[in-house]
């Protein structure tokens, strides 16, 4: 396993409490806040403290392992009973990220069992963790391995360590080419409204000392023209069965983009990411969220008074705008409904 520029970790696990990295208040605080309830996790979830679809799904295996053991404190033996009642309230903190609640399902299926005690759970909640990171170096080391002589990547939002268990998903791919020698480059879109991409993205690049350079969103489409970069590597928070991505607001336009100007573009996601029950994108959730985020940045107003917005925080790629899907079990080109039921069926 590649080792180099992999110095982040979001989330952390002291075996009776977990501290997450609060990505709201990056780059200009590095703070862990401690989360010692289920409660607490779904919150975390919700408010942003953790985001991206895995490093969500490994909070929440956490998460479920503290409302474990609170609910064995509080109805002994019919703790597992209490529990199930608590993971709906979990899997509800954010709706698009399906490793939400696909951690979630991984856990009913521990309970199912009738564990005597929550280390069945813990262990769960290790594995996924351990999984998550084993798979990002995986999908590092095979998508690096199409961007030889590619000269410059454009990334979006935040897909790093602080998304995933560590070393990250597009941004695995990003760290594992620049260790290879592949890339001259590295450009990071801003990210509006939260600006993953200024905040998290390029704080991530900084501390693991590869060079970055942050453009706004609008101005995607004009460095594509400039010929600088050859491929769009992004992430996903849910795959559907057809190959239709769901990401952070913004993937789809940089989507269209590549597609006129000749850029290839790459999803890199682990195959929990992928949903084989929703048959294509029009199935996936689209969260909104409160349309202050729009109007304001870092808490002060930057829009005439009166004024509304619509905030859509993801949107759906569809399929045929996709060269590569990257995943743990392997690369699909131009990928479809077929090739994503044998990639899952491997």
């Amino acid at each position: 396993m590649n080792t180099s520029f992999d110095r982040v970790r979001a989330i952390r696990w002291h075996g009776d409490h977990m501290t997450l990295l609060d990505q709201r208040l990056l780059p200009a605080q590095v703070e862990y806040l401690r989360i010692d309830t289920l409660h607490e996790c779904a919150q975390a979830i919700g408010d942003m403290v953790v985001r991206g679809a895995p490093a969500i799904g490994i909070a929440a295996a956490y998460g479920v392992v503290l409302g474990a053991r609170q609910a064995q404190r509080s109805a002994g033996a019919r703790w597992c009973e209490h529990l199930y009642s608590e993971l709906d309230y979990l899997a509800g903190a954010r709706p698009t990220a399906v490793n939400l609640g696909w951690a979630v399902q991984r856990a009913r299926a521990v309970l199912r069992n009738g564990p005597a005690d929550p280390a069945p759970l813990e262990a769960l909640a290790i594995a996924i963790h351990e999984e998550d990171i084993a798979a990002n170096h995986r999908m590092g080391q095979l998508g690096a391995a199409l961007m030889a002589h590619s000269g410059g990547v454009l990334t979006h939002c935040n897909t790093g360590s602080l998304a995933t268990g560590g070393y990250g998903t597009a941004l695995g791919v990003v760290r594992s080419a620049w260790s290879a020698g592949h890339l001259k480059r590295v450009y990071a879109g801003e990210t509006r409204p939260w600006l993953q991409g200024a905040r998290l993205t390029a704080w991530e690049l900084v501390e693991d000392g590869i060079p970055v350079q942050l453009i706004a969103d609008g101005a995607a489409a004009w460095l594509m023209r400039q010929g600088t970069v050859g491929w769009v590597v992004v992430g996903a928070d849910r795959v559907a069965a057809n190959g239709d991505v769901a990401n952070k607001i913004g993937t789809y336009s940089l989507a269209v983009a590549a597609r006129q100007h000749g850029v290839k573009f790459m999803v890199v996601a682990p195959t929990s990411t992928l949903d084989m029950s929703a048959d294509s994108g029009e199935q996936i959730p689209i969260e909104e969220r409160a349309p202050a985020e729009v109007l304001q940045a870092g808490g002060r107003p930057v829009a005439a008074a009166g004024a509304g917005a619509w905030n859509p925080v993801f949107d759906v790629t569809p399929a045929a705008l996709v060269d590569i899907l990257v995943t743990e079990r392997g690369i699909i080109e131009q990928p479809g409904r077929k090739s994503i039921r044998q990639l899952m069926q491997r």
